[in-house]
């Protein structure tokens, strides 16, 4: 039997193939049968390419249901979907072409001049545009991929594939460095894909509400997969609009979202409780959801938001419960399959694994895990211990009822003095004084000190907060190698197309204003 991602998704799509699976927010629809045909034409054509094995089909398009039917082709023939952030520029795409040697790129027509320049030069043998054309039920399409693909059948044999088998690459935010692709198989994403099923009760009737972008994983692996699995419609926005999201929210079941659109959300003056009337889940994740905004959101529309943990090597490792208690400030506990541990090193420097509410390592073991970094073995062996543990990078605690908190990235802690800071320990202090509405703490290199503990604050508009304010209220309440050595105020913190807070360049731009900073010689 295949282990053809796409054929998983096939099996489960809905007897009625004239039920509707994409609906666009501005009205267009796009049944399972016009997902099948038009899937079935773009893999038609791909194949008739003469690709290699496993060759890369690059994509760096606006989001839309033909993009999404992109994603399913290239599964359907076999090759490797590689989907890439539509913010990036000219050389960011050229590290990208360089590294995964695409045999395929597919761009929107505007950026088509720069972009052949760079893949014609790598090699690249075809380059597709891809518009956000309205398609469906015979409606407009633009690109010269769909005009290629149009000519060709609406029928595919699945490509049989291996669980193990390269199904989709993606590359990492880059915000500590280089971006490195992440390798996930056709088993990796199926087998996730179906324990979130189970895990989150997916209904026969749910209706997602899709405003995440699908170049991600929370958008492409955990949403769109989620309903193609299950067989549900998916309402398409183009981008989140809180607006637009409070006009869908009364049609949906399932909404999922980064903590910047439920911020936004409560921001809203139309979001209650009756535009929430027949959610039966709003999922977070991709950036830590400030406790604020999660007892906010609850006391606003009655729902408690689900928070999960997850990354682009391992797709989803933990969640917090659907049926029990959903605990805020926490991501919950690790979902059936996968093998959890937070790792710290003793008196000798000796690894041991943490006891309840010991701060350590977190690393994960599964089906889910990936299996590698493209053309990285050394990077791969480094980040995996000898027992086939995946080094996360991120550090945690784990509650006495077994529930994961985040503290951090291992590459953020601050050690000042001697002492381990966790920024996230300091940031959740910080929260939660008056006139604070967000924070970020980093560690700026110090003569005295080694890393100097700084805030990063942004205020609430109506706040009056000063720099000594801020750390006599927290002399009072933690140790004092903790306390910031310095505050800065800031309009807002810089943030990746995800939500999560760049704090590289939050180091950069104040690592010459904190007093006894170390300069380079």
């Amino acid at each position: 039997m295949t282990a053809n991602l796409y054929a998983l998704f096939a099996s489960r799509f809905p007897a009625d193939k004239t039920a509707c699976c994409i609906e666009t927010h501005d009205g267009q629809y796009y049944t399972w049968s016009d997902i099948e045909r038009a899937s079935a034409k773009m893999a038609n054509l791909l194949s008739s390419l003469d690709l290699p094995s496993g060759a890369r089909i690059a994509v760096q398009v606006e989001k839309s249901p033909e993009a999404l039917i992109l994603y399913l082709a290239t599964l359907r023939a076999g090759f490797v979907y590689l989907p890439l952030n539509t913010a990036y520029r000219a050389a960011e795409i050229e590290y990208f072409i360089g590294d995964a040697e695409p045999a395929v790129f597919v761009c929107s027509p505007q950026n088509f001049g720069w972009i052949a320049q760079i893949a014609f030069k790598a090699g690249t043998r075809h380059l597709f545009t891809l518009d956000e054309g309205e398609g469906g039920n015979g409606r407009r399409n633009s690109g010269s991929l769909l005009a290629r693909a149009m000519h060709h059948p609406d029928q595919f044999e699945t490509v049989e594939k291996q669980a193990d088998d390269l199904a989709v690459i993606l590359y990492t935010s880059g915000t500590t460095g280089r971006s490195k692709g992440a390798m996930l198989s056709h088993g990796n994403i199926g087998s996730n894909a179906q324990v979130l099923q189970q895990y989150w009760h997916w209904q026969a009737d749910d209706v997602l509400l899709h405003a995440l972008p699908l170049f991600h994983i929370h958008g492409l692996l955990v949403a769109a997969n989620g309903a193609l699995l299950n067989g549900s419609k998916m309402i398409f926005l183009p981008k989140f609009d809180a607006a637009e999201v409070c006009r869908q929210l009364p049609r949906s079941t399932v909404f999922m979202g980064v903590p910047t659109y439920y911020v936004r959300l409560l921001a809203n003056s139309g979001f209650d409780r009756n535009t929430c009337r027949n959610i039966r889940l709003f999922v977070s994740g991709s950036a830590p959801l400030l406790a604020d905004t999660f007892a906010e959101f609850t006391a606003r529309t009655g729902h408690t938001i689900l928070e999960r943990y997850g990354m682009s090597e391992t797709a989803m490792l933990t969640s917090n419960p659907y049926a029990t208690e959903r605990r805020g400030g926490t991501v919950g506990l690790p979902l059936p399959g996968v093998s959890l541990r937070l790792m710290t090193t003793d008196s000798n420097g000796d690894s041991m694994v943490c006891g309840t509410n010991g701060i350590g390592d977190i690393q994960v073991k599964g089906p889910n895990v990936f299996h590698g970094y493209w053309r990285m073995p050394e990077k791969t062996a480094e980040e995996f211990t000898a027992d086939g543990y995946f080094k996360t990078g991120d550090v945690g605690k784990i509650d006495s009822n077994g529930y994961l908190a985040i503290v951090g990235r291992s590459k953020d802690l601050i050690i000042s003095g001697g002492y381990n800071v966790y920024p996230k320990e300091i940031e959740s202090v910080i929260d939660e004084i008056d006139g604070v509405l967000e924070s970020a703490v980093i560690g700026i290199p110090h003569v005295d000190f080694g890393e100097a503990v700084t805030a990063v604050i942004v205020k609430r508009p109506e706040a009056t907060l000063t720099t000594a304010d801020v750390i006599t209220l927290m002399k009072n309440t933690i140790a004092n190698f903790k306390v910031p050595k310095q505050v800065f105020f800031a309009e807002e913190l810089p943030r990746n197309t995800m939500g999560k807070v760049q704090k590289n360049l939050l180091r950069e731009r104040y690592a010459t204003q904190v007093a006894g900073i170390v300069t380079p010689s």
